[in-house]
């Protein structure tokens, strides 16, 4: 499994377990997991990839999100197309130890694209190899058609629910693309028991690195999160964080709410609070946010959710994905004691099971993996045909490659890093250092550059 940050790394890890067929391992954030036709392979070890950039995580981030790979080594894509080619071709008879029945990207659509024409390339003239999956870490509320084209090539493409399924054949029929690879599933860390009023009365607000972008926007969510606070004492007021300042997640987080902090008073029922976001849930009595992943995690375990619409019902926030969902509401609604009552039929088509279908959802995506993979290694598994060639997107193809030392070909270029290295101490210090000095300028500098602009 290729993951690029510490969310796409939950994502891609339970999904391998899901998909395997471990799905008490996955709930429980474990590492075991089981060979897709349902063969008893539980000694079978889940390898971990990092992609190096500057969303890489932090080993702090990796053991917060409770997933443990058998192996784990941070590369570059061009490092992970060598450990790929390095591998055997899986046969049924082949005693391989070293061959991989599945390969997960959890990964920004480019670098998946990126990824995907590597290993068409590594695999040519191979009758046999892995089976390709990926898909997304969360809700699809912008670049619908640019994040799945960019995606499409791979053999198994999950949709988090029907509603997905359904846009996602539509993108790629309507460009005349194959839409065989979309399969419906779910997000795979759903999970946790029912929810069930305790005391104190929590309140969690589940903060988001990129939205709102805005200082004054997130400034405002902080001081109303306060207030709720001050307004009611008798509960407990939580802002759940995603990282510690100089850590990084899939977006970029310019002003990080521990900073904002500072210049407000804070009442003795109000905290900051990091960890897993399905202990936090455990404790959870509303969860509060603008349009975060952790909405539809609160849903599934039937705990009261709120989508603020302070800011307006934007696309910019992502809260416009929630329309119809009976969860919009604002602070003063809250402050005043409104609990939302989410619409059955829309929950349902966003693949959460509060109905308690959930055990099912992967059913699907096992059965299709487990056809491809009984067709590689008969050797009738088709090769790797992305939508996006020299042929369909000769102005943009180049530049994704690109992007990770790949030239036109898929092949590396000239002076890309070499794949068969270790880097010794000296560049490893020199890379720690400037990816310091990237989130460092990100959070700091960006911020005082862009106010001066604006005098």
């Amino acid at each position: 499994m290729l993951a690029d940050s510490d969310t796409r790394w939950k994502w891609g890890s339970l999904t391998a377990s899901r998909l395997a067929g471990s799905t008490e391992a996955a709930e429980a954030a474990a590492n075991t997991v089981r060979a897709a036709d349902g063969r008893d392979r539980a000694g079978l070890h889940l390898d971990g990839y990092l992609l190096r950039g500057r969303a890489t995580p932090t080993p702090r981030q990796l053991e917060e999100v409770g997933v443990r790979a058998d192996s784990l080594r941070e590369v570059t894509a061009i490092e992970f197309l060598k450990a790929i080619e390095a591998t055997r071709p899986n046969g049924r008879d082949s005693g391989d130890d070293d061959a991989y029945d599945i390969i997960v990207l959890a990964l920004v659509g480019g670098a998946v694209q990126a990824v995907l024409h590597g290993l068409a390339r590594v695999w040519n003239g191979r009758a046999r190899r892995p089976v390709v999956v990926t898909g997304y870490v969360g809700v699809v509320y912008e670049k619908l058609a640019d994040g799945l084209l960019l995606r499409h090539g791979a053999d198994v493409v999950l949709a988090n629910s029907r509603q997905d399924a359904e846009r996602f054949r539509d993108v790629y029929e309507g460009v005349g693309a194959d839409a065989s690879g979309v399969v419906e599933a779910a997000l795979p860390f759903l999970g946790g028991e029912p929810y069930a009023p305790r005391e104190p009365h929590t309140v969690v607000f589940a903060a988001q690195p990129s939205v709102p972008e805005k200082r004054a926007d997130r400034s405002y969510l902080l001081s109303r999160l306060v207030q709720h606070a001050r307004r009611h004492p008798e509960r407990e007021v939580l802002l759940k964080l995603r990282s510690k300042p100089g850590e990084h997640t899939t977006h970029i987080e310019e002003l990080p709410y521990q900073k904002l902090v500072r210049s407000e008073e804070v009442p003795p029922n109000f905290r900051l609070v990091y960890g897993h976001m399905g202990e936090v849930l455990d404790r959870t009595d509303l969860l509060v946010t603008v349009s975060s992943t952790a909405a539809l995690e609160a849903l599934h375990r039937r705990i009261p959710t709120a989508v603020l619409t302070d800011l307006g019902v934007r696309e910019a926030l992502g809260n416009h994905a929630f329309i119809g969902s009976g969860c919009l509401a604002s602070w003063d609604q809250l402050d005043a004691g409104h609990s939302p009552t989410p619409d059955p039929e829309w929950v349902a088509r966003q693949g959460v099971a509060a109905d308690g279908a959930y055990e099912t959802a992967f059913d699907a995506a096992r059965k299709r993996v487990a056809e491809l993979t009984e067709r590689s290694r008969d050797g009738s598994l088709e090769p790797i045909r992305p939508y996006y060639t020299l042929v369909t997107a000769p102005g943009y193809l180049p530049g994704i490659l690109a992007r990770h030392h790949l030239g036109p070909d898929a092949g590396p270029l000239p002076g890309a890093p070499a794949a068969d290295r270790e880097p010794g101490p000296v560049r490893q210090a020199v890379r720690s250092a400037a990816r310091g000095a990237y989130r460092h300028g990100v959070q700091r500098v960006a911020p005082v550059i862009r106010r001066m602009g604006e005098l």
